[in-house]
């Protein structure tokens, strides 16, 4: 419809408008070309009215002279030279008018009679076209509606089919998969017999007292280390994110520490077939040496090596992390039975309020804060994990961010870049506050990095 309908729509359009034109600007040139012609036959005609005015004078002073018995005759004489030079002339102009007139009336007739008439013909024959276009248009227009409609049709059936087939308990397990932590739920809590300080003999009080206190203040002591961990309604901290994804719960950062090994691993192949590709250029280079310089290749080698060596690096220590994370789940696992059964103080890795920590002398398993409010509940389920910085920017210009979703920026201020332009003429930057929106691309000078922790390394300073 675009093409076919509006789009040749539009050129013809144009095409009627530059023919319309065309037709007037003849109509005008035609309307001047008469004008000039009665200018010019109403010059010879006041011309020949004057010259004749001029010679019935010159009659009369002859007449005059003529009949004046004292006139001498030289004056009659030249009296009638001057009669004789006025007539000529009003033939002349008697001549010359009757030709103007005859010359004006012929390019009228053929001005009313010939031309005009056929530039009305010429827009009455465009006006026609236009017409027999438009019903063209009109049947274009209606074909393509009538080809889209059983899409269209389609389409809705199709979306009547998906909105039957919804099932709302695999949705919401996807979820749960998803956005599941991996924390937990606390064991039970010991019981602490407050009461044996009022059965102790006097031989045994020393002993039990020391007991008593000692009992006390390893309880306090592990509480106190315990605070600030977090379950699932508490506030979520909004700390800076960690390189080993530490903040996150563990089924959360084990799902971000196997995505970044598959990015690196991506990212290891690349290099390596980029390696072999030099290789392979190198022994051609040797072999013909008018092919090219093998040295030249050196230094993108040496490259290739350092980035396969950094990106080994970072595999070797992110599936150290993954370990880490995935001994720390298999060992809560058994920890937790054994709390089930002794119900006394167990040696687990949960902080009172049941979110996990580090701290292997923690020895006891709290209850979950049931005090947090509706607000943080929402708060939790946010995905506050920002994206990684994929380079940095410099403002070029000022821009004030008004609009909803982007971000105001003065000039020569140094952003994050965590998404390029995807054509639409807008990057997504970030301060250092953490602060995101949209900014034009053409307001700023953009440099992209490899990776995000020189991105990071840089803006630190």
């Amino acid at each position: 419809m675009a093409h076919r309908v509006y789009g040749e729509l539009m050129r013809y359009a144009h095409d009627l408008k530059t023919e319309r034109k065309m037709h007037l600007q003849e109509g005008r040139k035609a309307q001047q070309y008469l004008d000039m012609c009665w200018k010019q036959m109403d010059n010879s005609k006041k011309k020949f009215e004057r010259e004749c005015r001029e010679a019935e004078k010159a009659q009369q002073s002859y007449e005059r002279l003529d009949n004046d018995t004292n006139a001498t005759k030289a004056d009659v004489e030249k009296a009638k030279q001057q009669l004789n030079l006025r007539t000529h002339m009003a033939d002349e102009n008697k001549n010359e008018y009757a030709a103007q007139l005859q010359n004006f009336n012929g390019e009228q007739h053929k001005h009313f009679y010939v031309v005009i008439p056929q530039i009305y013909k010429q827009l009455q024959e465009m006006d026609e076209r236009r017409t027999i276009k438009l019903s063209e248009c009109y049947r274009g227009f209606a074909d393509s509606e009538r080809k889209v409609i059983p899409i269209i049709s389609k389409c809705l059936e199709g979306m009547i089919l998906a909105a039957k087939s919804v099932d709302e308990r695999r949705d919401s397990q996807m979820v749960v998969d998803s956005f599941k932590s991996g924390f937990e739920p606390p064991g039970d809590f010991p019981f602490e017999d407050y009461s044996q300080h009022i059965y102790r003999t006097i031989s045994d009080g020393t002993i039990s007292a020391s007991k008593q206190e000692s009992g006390k203040m390893d309880a306090k002591t592990t509480v106190g280390k315990a605070k600030g961990k977090l379950w699932l309604f508490g506030k979520k901290p909004k700390g800076p994110a960690l390189e080993d994804f530490s903040h996150l719960p563990p089924e959360q950062r084990r799902k971000k520490l196997q995505q970044r090994i598959d990015e690196l691993n991506r990212e290891l192949q690349k290099e390596s077939d980029q390696k072999e590709a030099l290789n392979k250029m190198k022994d051609v280079y040797e072999k013909n040496p008018q092919m090219g310089d093998p040295g030249s290749l050196q230094p993108k080698l040496a490259e290739t090596m350092n980035n396969i060596d950094r990106l080994r690096m970072e595999i070797h220590k992110n599936e150290a992390w993954l370990s880490e994370v995935e001994g720390k789940t298999g060992g809560r696992g058994d920890r937790r039975h054994s709390s089930d059964i002794n119900h006394l103080v167990t040696q687990g890795r949960e902080s009172p309020e049941g979110s996990y920590t580090d701290d292997a002398n923690q020895e006891v398993r709290g209850p979950p804060q049931q005090h947090g409010h509706h607000n943080e509940f929402d708060d939790e389920f946010e995905d506050d994990d920002p994206l990684p910085a994929i380079g940095h920017c410099k403002a070029i210009y000022p821009f004030d961010g008004h609009n909803e979703g982007t971000l105001a920026m003065k000039e020569g201020e140094v952003l994050y870049i965590i998404e390029e332009d995807k054509g639409d003429g807008w990057t997504r930057a970030r301060r250092q506050n953490g602060e995101e929106g949209y900014v034009p691309t053409s307001y700023i000078d953009v440099t992209l990095e490899k990776n995000s922790k020189a991105v990071l390394h840089k803006l630190s300073f």
